[in-house]
C-alpha cells in the first residue's frame, strides 16, 4: 500500500496487507477525516484521538453490544428509527458473545465489572506479582538453556501469561497442564473473533473455560476452602446480592481468555523491539528505571487490540460528521495512538516520550481494560528478568531474515495486533554460560 489512495481502498477486515501493516491505512483515513466510513462493510472508522476518547466515554449514545464483532454477522434485525435503544435490548442476546463483559452496557455492565474488580483486588494483584517473579525466573531459566535460541511466544510468552492468570484466578496446580493444552494447542487467529478468514465464530476457548470455572465455583460454594476460587465463589455485586454461578464464570473466563492473549502480543512486541535495537537494549540494561516507560511506548506504538466497535443508539455528530442511529463505528486504538496531534513523530519509538500513558491501548472510560495493571506488571517482570538472564538478545536471521529484509507474520485478525512467532537468539549472562 504505497499510496494513500491504495491504502484507503483496502478492505481492512479481509486484506492480508492490512494485517501485516495497518498503519498506512490508518494514516490514509485520518488524513481524509478522523471519522471516515470505509468502503466495504459500511463501518465508520475512528482514527482521531479526540474522537476515539469521545466515543469511549459516551455510553449514553453508543452501545457496546457489537464491541468484538462489529459488522460480522451484523445486527439480527433492521435498525430503523432515531432511537434504537429498545431494539438493542430486545435482540442483544441474539448477537455473538452477548454474554461477555465487553459487550454489556450500563447498568448491567456496571454490576458485572464491579464483580470482576472484586476478583482482582490490589491485594490479590500484589500477591500475584510476587509469584510472577519466581514463575518468570524459573521459566526463563528453562527457555534460555534450550540451545541459545527459540520461539519466544511458544517457549515463554504464551506459557508464562497463561500461568500468571491461572495463579491470579486460583486454578489448581494439578489442572494447569490441561489449561495449557486446551488454550495453547491450537492455531491462533483462524476461526476466532476478528479472524480475517470466513470461518465460523465460536466460543473457543470460552467453552472450555466455562466448563472448568462452573465446576470450580459450584464446588467452592458447596465446600468453601481457604483459596482464591472460594473468594471468586463468594464475591457479590455492589448491592450485596449473590450473583448466579454463570455471572461469576463469565467474568472469570473473560479475564482469563482476553488477558492472556493480549499480553502475549504485548510481550512479543516488546522483545521484537529490544532485539532489533541493540542500542536501546544496552540502555535498558544500564537504566532499569526506563523499563516501565519502555512498556508504555510498546503499548502505544503497537496496541495489542487494534480497535473496538460501538453501535450508535441515536443520531450523533462526531468530529463534525453526522452519524445516524444504527451506525457501526470502529474505534481504532492503533490509529489514535499514532495521531500526530497528540503524539509528536508518532511512528518513531521514543522511550522518553512525554505523556505516553495517554495512549488508548487499554481503551478508555467504562470499558477500560480491568487487567491493565496485570499486563503492565507481566511485561515489566518479563523484560527485567530477560535482561538479567542474558547479555544480548537478537532476532534469528535464520527464521526472520537479515536486518535489511526482515519478515514477520502477524495474527490474522482485525482485532488483535501481534506476531504469531518471534524467534530469538541469546547470549546467556556469564554466570549462566558457565
Amino acid at each position: 500500500m504505497k499510496h494513500a489512495e491504495d491504502a484507503e481502498a483496502a478492505d481492512f477486515f479481509r486484506d492480508e496487507e492490512a494485517v501485516a501493516d495497518p498503519y498506512p491505512y490508518f494514516e490514509a483515513l485520518r488524513g481524509k477525516c478522523p471519522v471516515q466510513r470505509e468502503r466495504h462493510h459500511d463501518v465508520v472508522m475512528i482514527t482521531g484521538y479526540n474522537e476515539a476518547v469521545e466515543v469511549y466515554n459516551d455510553t449514553e449514545r453508543f452501545s457496546a453490544c457489537v464491541s468484538v464483532t462489529g459488522p460480522f454477522p451484523g445486527f439480527p434485525v433492521p435498525l430503523e428509527g432515531d432511537d434504537i435503544s429498545e431494539l438493542i435490548e430486545r435482540h442483544r442476546d441474539e448477537l455473538p458473545m452477548s454474554d461477555q463483559l465487553p459487550t454489556l452496557d450500563p447498568p448491567v455492565h456496571t454490576d458485572h465489572r464491579a464483580l470482576l474488580m472484586r476478583l482482582i483486588t490490589p491485594k490479590r494483584l500484589k500477591e500475584n506479582e510476587e509469584a510472577m517473579w519466581h514463575l518468570a525466573d524459573t521459566m526463563l531459566a528453562d527457555y534460555l538453556t534450550a540451545g541459545g535460541e527459540g520461539d519466544f511466544i511458544e517457549g515463554f510468552a504464551g506459557p508464562f501469561t497463561l500461568l500468571v492468570i491461572a495463579d491470579l484466578l486460583g486454578v489448581p496446580e494439578e489442572d494447569r497442564a490441561e489449561f495449557a493444552d486446551e488454550l495453547q494447542g491450537r492455531p491462533r487467529g483462524r476461526g476466532a473473533i476478528g479472524s480475517t478468514s470466513d470461518e465460523t465464530l465460536g466460543h473457543t476457548p470460552l467453552k472450555f473455560l466455562y466448563g472448568r470455572f462452573t465446576r470450580y465455583i459450584e464446588e467452592r460454594r458447596r465446600e468453601p476452602r481457604p483459596d482464591v476460587l472460594t473468594e471468586l465463589a463468594e464475591a457479590t455485586f455492589p448491592d450485596g446480592t449473590v450473583p448466579e454461578v454463570a455471572d461469576v464464570v463469565r467474568v472469570a473466563a473473560n479475564l482469563f481468555a482476553a488477558g492472556q492473549e493480549t499480553t502475549v502480543r504485548l510481550l512479543s512486541t516488546a522483545l521484537k523491539i529490544l532485539a532489533e535495537d541493540q542500542d536501546l537494549q544496552r540502555r535498558l540494561r544500564a537504566e532499569r528505571q526506563l523499563i516501565s516507560p519502555f512498556v508504555e511506548e510498546c503499548l502505544r506504538i503497537e496496541s495489542p487490540v487494534k480497535g473496538d466497535f460501538r453501535l450508535s443508539k441515536v443520531p450523533v455528530t462526531l468530529g463534525g460528521v453526522d452519524l445516524p442511529a444504527g451506525t457501526t463505528v470502529m474505534v481504532l486504538n492503533g490509529a489514535a495512538n499514532r495521531d500526530p496531534s497528540w503524539f509528536e513523530n508518532p511512528d518513531d519509538f521514543d522511550i522518553e516520550r512525554p505523556g505516553v500513558r495517554r495512549h488508548l491501548a487499554f481503551g478508555r472510560g467504562a470499558h477500560t481494560c480491568p487487567g491493565a495493571p496485570l499486563a503492565r506488571a507481566e511485561a515489566r517482570v518479563a523484560v527485567e528478568l530477560l535482561l538479567d538472564h542474558t547479555e544480548e538478545i537478537r532476532i534469528s536471521e535464520q527464521h526472520h531474515g537479515p536486518a535489511d529484509a526482515r519478515h514477520y507474520r502477524y495474527v490474522p485478525t482485525y482485532i488483535l495486533r501481534g506476531l504469531t512467532r518471534l524467534h530469538l537468539e541469546f547470549t546467556p549472562a556469564r554466570e549462566e554460560a558457565r
